[in-house]
C-alpha cells in the first residue's frame, strides 16, 4: 500500500475505500459551515477515521449546483491547516480542488491523492501538478462549472459520453508524465447530470471498468436522491446506501460520503454477500 511514501508514485489499494467529506466551506449544500474552523474541521475528520474512513477528502470551495468560485488565497487558508494537521496525524488526506495551485500546496503539506471535479478543463496543469508529485488523482466528469452545471444539462448518450471522457483523460494524463495506476475515475453524479442522468449512470458503472482503474461514486445526500424519494438533505441516507451497495455490486470501488459510519457497514455486508456469489 503506497498510501504515504513520498518518494513513489501513489496507488489505490483495494477496494472497498470510503472516502468521508471534510468540508472546509461556509456553503456546501449540506454541513455548510458546521467545520469552517481549522480545528472544528480536523476534529470532524479524525471523527470520520473513528467511524472507519480510509480517506479523509478535505475542500475549501463548494461546488453545490450555483456556488460561486473562491479566491485562490481564501481557499488556501482554509484548506492548509486541516491537510497539514491530519497528514500528521497519519490520515490520507485527499485535497478537493480544481486549482493546480491549491492542490501543489495541500500536497507539500501532506495530503497524497487531488479529488479534481473540473478534470474536463482544456489545460494540463493539473496533470502535471499530480504528475510531478506521484499523486493519486481523481478525475471527475462534469458539464460546465458548479455554477452552470445544472442549466439544462444535455447529452445524446450520457454513459458514452462519460466513457469518452475517461478514456481520453488517462490519454492525457500519460501524456502529461503520469501513471494510469495513480488515476481513479469519478463519473460525477449530479454535476450537470439530471436525475435520469444519474440513473443512468448508475446503471451501467460496469461500462467503466474497461479502464481498469477504480471507480468513484459519491452519491452522498444529493439532491436527486430528494427528487426519487421525496426526502429531505438530512433524510437520504437510506436512498444513498442501496446506490452505494448497488455500485458496489457493479464493481465501484471508492465510496464518498458524509455518513462513514453507516456507509462502511452497508459496504462491509454488502462485500461478504458478494463474496459467497463469486464462490459460486
Amino acid at each position: 500500500m503506497l498510501w504515504q511514501c513520498r518518494h513513489v508514485r501513489f496507488a489505490f489499494p483495494r477496494p472497498a475505500l470510503v472516502m468521508g467529506i471534510v468540508n472546509v466551506t461556509p456553503d456546501s449544500f449540506s454541513d455548510g459551515g458546521r467545520y469552517l474552523e481549522a480545528a472544528a474541521a480536523a476534529a470532524h475528520g479524525r471523527a470520520l477515521l473513528a467511524e472507519g474512513a480510509d480517506i479523509l477528502d478535505v475542500g475549501g470551495e463548494s461546488t453545490r449546483p450555483g456556488a460561486a468560485p473562491v479566491a485562490e488565497a481564501e481557499e488556501l487558508r482554509r484548506v492548509l491547516p486541516v491537510v497539514r494537521e491530519l497528514a500528521a496525524g497519519g490520515a490520507v488526506v485527499s485535497v478537493d480542488t480544481m486549482k493546480p495551485a491549491v492542490a501543489a500546496a495541500a500536497l507539500a503539506a501532506g495530503a497524497v491523492i487531488v479529488n479534481d471535479v473540473a478534470a474536463h478543463r482544456p489545460d494540463d496543469a493539473m496533470l502535471r501538478t499530480v504528475a510531478a508529485a506521484g499523486a493519486g488523482y481523481v478525475a471527475m466528469h462534469m458539464q460546465g462549472t458548479p455554477a452552470t452545471m445544472q442549466r439544462e444539462p444535455r447529452y445524446v448518450d450520457v454513459v458514452a459520453e462519460v466513457d469518452g471522457f475517461f478514456g481520453a483523460l488517462l490519454a492525457r494524463l500519460a501524456a502529461a508524465g503520469g501513471l494510469a495506476e495513480q488515476a481513479a475515475l469519478d463519473p460525477g453524479l449530479g454535476f450537470g447530470k439530471t436525475a435520469a442522468h444519474n440513473l443512468a449512470l448508475l446503471a451501467n458503472l460496469g461500462a467503466f471498468r474497461k479502464h481498469q482503474r477504480p471507480v468513484l461514486v459519491g452519491v452522498s445526500r444529493k439532491s436527486f436522491l430528494g427528487h426519487l424519494t421525496g426526502a429531505a438533505v438530512e433524510e437520504r441516507l437510506p436512498a444513498a446506501l442501496a446506490c452505494a451497495v448497488l455500485a458496489a455490486a457493479a464493481g465501484a470501488a471508492i465510496f464518498r460520503t458524509h455518513d462513514v459510519r453507516a456507509t462502511r457497514q452497508a459496504l462491509t455486508a454488502a462485500e461478504a454477500v458478494l463474496a459467497q456469489r463469486r464462490k459460486a
